[in-house]
């Protein structure tokens, strides 16, 4: 009784804690916050001195006696202390009532984490003020935030693209059937770019710059209309001065070509591994891109030409998995009883 009393009261939370941003959704208000993963602490007291936008803002750009981190590495818990802070903030930030009445929460995390490492969410949660948490597999999420028919006796596949990992499910009466994570996604792209443009023209450029290549000009698959091109800044490795060098997708193509490649034979060996059965689904349905990673230009293109299927990019990939989460609010029940049981 005292349980459906607070639930009423409460603002239940569905949480992506993404490796390069954290969403939040509130029960009957949508996605309400959606922040870098990235926290600012003082060096000596590891004292949080800012969260999220503004921590992000400060990457590369601290003094010595502060150091922005990301508590979050590969879809996991890197920093203990650091995410618990992090997560705090953001629940607080949120949930006006918290203190009189703790939030349930929804937390999506990747499919290939341990059982200790999913206890490190749990914790980090209720430390962070949460009154009970559920954890759910961020493929699961994010097929139901697209709206992908789960609980049909049918072939779902989606393909999570995140910043730390990507994620492959075959999702049929409400189970998963197959799922594979491996820990590469827009972190590895960034990584790619920033060795590329080392080995290429000996130029120095930290992560934020080599995000904002690959937003501005990366792509997968040779684009139509023609290549394009921008400058870049950063610093030569072997002078050491500030030094500015005009760059074309077709070079960013082939310095992520590697990477890119790992998520093809990723979603290649989910295939081969699917039920002949489900198989046939698969080729009336296609498969779905989600995640960050799923705007890159051309990668659905190049997705279907490597597995002959129809490759349909969700309508927010940012979002699916948090507004999967935000579903399944809806009816925790529901939740426990379908999805919950499948995974034990």
């Amino acid at each position: 009784m005292l349980g459906k009393f607070l639930g009423l009261l409460s603002n239940d939370i569905g949480i992506d804690l993404g490796t390069a941003n954290t969403l939040v959704y509130a029960k009957e208000k949508g996605i309400v916050l959606r922040e870098p993963s990235v926290v600012a602490v003082y060096s000596t007291t590891r004292k949080v001195c800012a969260v999220g936008n503004e921590a992000k803002r400060m990457l590369g750009r601290t003094p010595g006696h502060i150091s922005a981190l990301r508590p979050m590495k590969d879809g996991v818990i890197a920093d203990f202390e650091i995410t618990e802070a992090m997560l705090r903030y953001f629940i607080n930030k949120v949930h006006d009532n918290m203190k009189f009445v703790p939030p349930r929460v929804v937390v999506a995390v990747p499919s290939g984490i341990t059982e200790v490492e999913k206890r490190a969410v749990k914790e980090s949660a209720i430390n962070a003020g949460a009154r009970d948490v559920i954890i759910i597999e961020e493929p699961m999420a994010a097929a139901i935030g697209v709206g992908l028919p789960i609980e049909e006796p049918s072939a779902n596949m989606i393909v999570d693209i995140g910043g730390g990992t990507t994620e492959v499910a075959i999702i049929s009466l409400s189970g998963l059937v197959y799922t594979r994570s491996i820990r590469v996604g827009g972190d590895e792209l960034d990584n790619a770019i920033v060795n590329y443009m080392k080995r290429a023209y000996n130029l120095l450029i930290g992560h934020r710059t080599a995000e904002e290549i690959k937003i501005r000009i990366g792509s997968a698959f040779p684009i139509d209309f023609g290549e394009i091109s921008m400058d870049v800044k950063g610093r030569d490795s072997v002078a050491g001065l500030p030094k500015t060098i005009h760059i074309t997708s077709q070079e960013i193509r082939e310095a992520i070509g590697e990477t890119i490649q790992a998520i093809i034979d990723l979603v290649r060996n989910a295939l081969e591994r699917c039920p002949p059965e489900l198989s046939a689904d698969l080729v009336d349905r296609g498969l779905v891109l989600a995640g960050g990673g799923a705007n890159i230009r051309g990668l659905d293109r190049l997705l279907s030409d490597a597995t002959g299927l129809s490759v349909i990019v969700a309508e927010d990939p940012l979002s699916a998995v948090v507004n999967g989460t935000g579903m399944v609010l809806q009816d925790l029940q529901w939740l426990q009883r379908e999805v919950v049981a499948n995974y034990k």
